[in-house]
Order: structure tokens, then C-alpha cells, then sequence
């Protein structure tokens, strides 16, 4: 039993990775799936379609690297976080489809429990804002909307999850109804200071505490899969929602190590020790990490719009055919245009949380080309970086410099990391090891198997592939960032 099996549920792809002893990739295999959008602004996923992928996934890559069920200590579960499930308790099917972390829909709610004046309880409770990103407010939606949802609710037979808890329950055929302490955290339901759901705001929700799952360590026994699934039953040891599993992969567990992560959208994370700390720059307070019942806490910032907008430029203008063609585009941009796009497509996350601002560009001339909207893109996601950094920087006022671990599709672009590091003013690390998140939830099943290290000998194995440095002048630096903030504020008044 020398393999670790991690199972990584993103957007819009699930992947399967095996590693090996020596936390090595062995082999991987990916599925897409379907994304539906029934309205604007509303964004929803078959979680049968999520099901059906995270077992062929499984067992493809088994199959490739000639694996079987005995072969493998542990299954480790990282997962898109938010994303809201609804099933039934006793035949495990869905009453809706999944609500996915980017929809919207749920605005009208936040805003009336805004008016209510019940924020500033929630964010002091949860680290969280009111805004449709997070669980609670879809949760409450599915039990409104669906015929006859509440009432089930209300006799125990229905259940919630984010996608992780989900996927526990299949794949330990209904037995374990779990989630780890960093999916709980971004539910607006969990209190992150007591480590336990908040009765009051369940309450003020109208959300029967019976349907919410069991909270676990990121490291613990979530069960172990019916033989049926993967020909065997193998330990689940290892949960954690995918941005806190990059932060774990990236090995940053000291206090003021910071991560950010670059796929459909950019979350970086702060760690911030034992201590939570209160945002006064609209960053989230979050739990990073929980192992041996002992929480690690983290400010985070999200930007909804990273690698969208790059896949936006391929599939919505068809400027480019592959994603990876962004950086030799942009660098061939015209250095006199001053484009600015503010991709604001399913509004703006942090800091301004935004969420019914919609996307502008600004500085368009008769000359502007694909060259200078794949510019404007790629910078576009370093200036919203800029935005994360400095509000993080507010609210931890730590004294040392800044460098930034950096992970996700897009980090594998030297134009895109040289860009963010300019217009950082920082250094920009890039490991060697590219699947940040898989090996997070990799380690921490592997680490509570007995077959990897603790922390301190996972950080030692943590290796530098190359170091961006700021090579902008602090005036095109500054004139730039203004141009960006200019552009922000004119995009929030449309």
C-alpha cells in the first residue's frame, strides 16, 4: 500500500492523480464536464454528471498505472468549495441541480439580510461577508425553490454538502456524511472560532441543522469507499476545499507564508497563525488548515475572474485557439496602448464585492488588436492580485517582504509571472511541483496513512522551479496600478 490516490473536484474538470511514496506523480487522468447556465448571472452542475466522472477518473488513472484498491494507503478529496448539494437522505439522489461558487442568484437574499443589519454578526461569527459565493444562501434558495424540499428538510430526509461531502457520501456508498473544517468555514454556517455549526445563523437561514454533515479534521477517518466503487475499500483520510489544499501543497505553514492560485478564479491566502484576524479591508477570515483539533487560520482573498478571462479570449472573442497562446500574444501588445480590461464578468470579488458589476475596457483606439486584449487580460489578473495583497498587508501589518507562492494553469506563463511580479513590486516563486492542490489533499491523507511526513519534512521537500523579480520602473509601476484603480471605479458606477 504504497500509493496515495488524491481525487480533485474542480469547476470544470475533475482529475484524479496518483502519487507514490515519495509524493511523485505516477499518473493522472481528466474528465470535463458540463456547465449550465439556466439564467444570467445563475451557474449549476449535474452532481450525478460530478459523480459519474469522479469514479471513471478513478479508475482510469488506476488503470493506467496498473493500481488496484490494495495497492493504495489513502484517498485524499480536495474540491471546488461553496458549490451546493441538496440530496435525498435514503436514496442519495439530488432535488436540484448543484449550485456552483459563482452564481449569483442568492443577491437579493444577502442584501435583505444586509439591510437586516445581520453582517456584522455573521462576519464576526464566520470570517465571511454576505455574498452569493458562499453556501448558506444557496442552501436557504434550494429549500425556498424546490416543491416540497422544506418539508422533507424539516423530516430529516433530506441532507447538505458541498461537493467533497457529497462525494464522501457516494463513495462510501451513504455510510459517512462528513466535510472537513475548511469546506465548513466557507459555508456561512460555521462558526470558525468554536470549531462547531452556529445554531443562530442556521436559525435566521431557516436551515435545519439535522441536514448539515459532521465536521472533521483536514487529516481524519472520513470513511472508507465500498468495494464496489473502486474494486476495494480504501481510507479516506484527507478533505480539504481547494484553495486551503494549494495552501497546504505550497507548504505554507508558518505564519505571513502566502499563496495564491490562478485557475478559473485567483484566491490567495494569508497564513495568519493561531489567531484569526478581523479584516478591516473586506478580506475574508478563513480556516487554512484543521489537524489534530487544532485550527490554523488564514485572510483570504478571491478574484472571481483569473483563467475565465483567458478561456473568455479563446472561446468568447476566438482570439486565441489555446490558452497557453496568452502570453506570447500579450507580449507582442503594442507598449504605447494603455488598455485596461476590468473583467468584472459575474461581478467583482475582493476587495469591493461587487457582485451585479459587470465587465468594461477602457482606452480602446482604432489600433487596438488581439495583442492588446490578451495584455489587458493577463494584467488585469496581476492589478486584482495587487488589490488582494495590499488590503492582506493592511490587516496583518507584518513587517517582513512579501514573496508569493504561486500555483494554478496560468502560473506556467513567464510572461503572466513576470507581469504579476512587476506589478507587485514582489518576488513571485514558482515550485517545481505545478499540482499544488492535489498534493495538499495527497499529503494529508499520506500523512495521516503513516506514509508521508509531518509538516516540517513536507516543507523541506518543497522545491524552487524558478523566481520572478521586479524589473518595472516604481513610476510605470504606480501610473499603471492608477490606470487599473481609474478603471475599477468607473466600471462600478455602469
Amino acid at each position: 500500500m504504497t500509493y496515495i490516490l488524491a481525487i480533485d473536484q474542480g469547476t470544470t474538470s475533475t482529475r484524479a492523480i496518483l502519487f507514490d511514496a515519495a509524493m511523485q506523480v505516477v499518473n493522472s487522468a481528466q474528465m470535463e464536464f458540463a456547465q449550465h447556465f439556466p439564467q444570467a448571472g445563475w451557474v449549476e452542475h449535474d452532481a450525478d454528471e460530478i459523480w459519474s466522472s469522479t469514479v471513471q477518473v478513478c479508475r482510469d488513472v488506476m488503470g493506467k498505472a496498473n493500481v488496484e484498491a490494495n495497492d493504495i494507503a489513502a484517498i485524499g478529496i480536495t474540491n471546488q468549495r461553496e458549490t451546493t448539494v441538496v440530496w435525498d437522505r435514503h436514496t442519495g439522489e439530488p432535488v436540484h441541480k448543484a449550485i456552483v461558487w459563482q452564481d449569483r442568484r442568492t443577491a437579493p437574499v444577502c442584501e435583505t439580510l444586509r439591510k437586516g443589519g445581520h453582517e456584522p454578526d455573521i462576519t464576526r461569527t464566520t470570517g465571511l461577508l454576505l455574498d452569493p459565493y458562499f453556501s448558506g444562501t444557496k442552501l436557504k434558495w434550494i429549500l425556498d425553490t424546490v416543491p416540497g424540499a422544506r418539508d422533507r428538510a424539516a423530516q430529516g430526509d433530506l441532507v447538505f454538502g458541498t461537493i467533497d461531502t457529497f462525494l464522501i457520501w457516494r463513495l462510501t456508498g451513504g455510510r459517512v456524511h462528513a466535510t472537513d473544517a475548511t469546506n465548513a468555514a466557507r459555508t456561512v454556517l460555521f462558526d470558525i472560532h468554536t470549531g462547531e455549526w452556529s445554531a443562530d445563523i442556521c436559525e435566521l437561514l431557516d436551515v435545519p441543522m439535522a441536514m448539515l454533515p459532521q465536521v472533521h479534521d483536514s487529516a481524519a477517518d472520513f470513511g472508507k469507499t465500498d468495494a464496489s466503487v473502486l474494486g476495494g475499500a480504501i481510507a479516506i483520510l484527507g478533505v480539504a476545499g481547494d484553495q486551503q489544499a494549494a495552501t497546504i501543497g505550497q507548504a505554507c505553514f508558518e505564519p505571513g507564508m502566502m499563496k495564491s492560485t490562478y485557475g478559473t478564479g485567483c484566491f490567495a491566502l494569508l497564513n495568519t497563525g493561531d489567531q484569526p484576524v478581523t479584516s478591516q479591508n473586506k478580506m475574508l477570515t478563513t480556516i487554512a488548515y484543521q489537524l489534530n483539533g487544532k485550527r490554523t487560520y488564514a485572510l483570504e482573498g478571491s478574484i472571481f475572474i483569473a483563467g475565465a478571462a483567458v478561456q473568455w479570449l479563446r472561446d468568447g472573442l476566438g482570439l486565441i485557439s489555446e490558452a497557453s497562446q496568452s502570453g506570447d500574444l500579450a507580449r507582442r501588445a503594442d507598449a504605447t496602448q494603455q488598455l485596461t480590461l476590468v473583467p468584472a464578468f459575474t461581478g467583482l470579488g475582493a476587495p469591493y464585492w461587487k457582485p451585479d458589476c459587470r465587465g468594461a475596457v477602457f482606452g480602446l483606439t482604432r489600433n487596438s488588436g488581439p495583442a492588446e486584449f490578451a495584455r489587458a487580460t493577463l494584467e488585469s489578473v496581476a492589478f486584482q492580485t495587487r488589490d488582494l495583497l495590499q488590503a492582506m498587508q493592511a490587516d496583518w501589518q507584518a513587517k517582513a517582504d512579501v514573496v508569493l507562492r504561486v500555483d494554478g494553469g496560468m502560473s506556467a506563463s513567464n510572461w503572466t509571472m513576470q507581469c504579476l511580479s512587476d506589478v507587485l513590486g514582489a518576488p513571485v516563486d514558482r515550485p517545481v511541483m505545478q499540482e499544488t492542490t492535489a498534493l495538499g489533499a495527497a499529503w494529508l491523507a499520506g500523512m495521516q496513512a503513516g506514509v508521508y511526513p509531518d509538516s516540517d519534512g513536507f516543507s523541506a521537500m518543497w522545491a524552487l522551479d524558478r523566481r520572478f523579480t521586479p524589473q518595472m520602473a516604481d513610476t510605470d509601476r504606480e501610473a499603471g496600478y492608477a490606470r487599473w484603480q481609474r478603471a475599477v471605479q468607473a466600471a462600478m458606477q455602469f
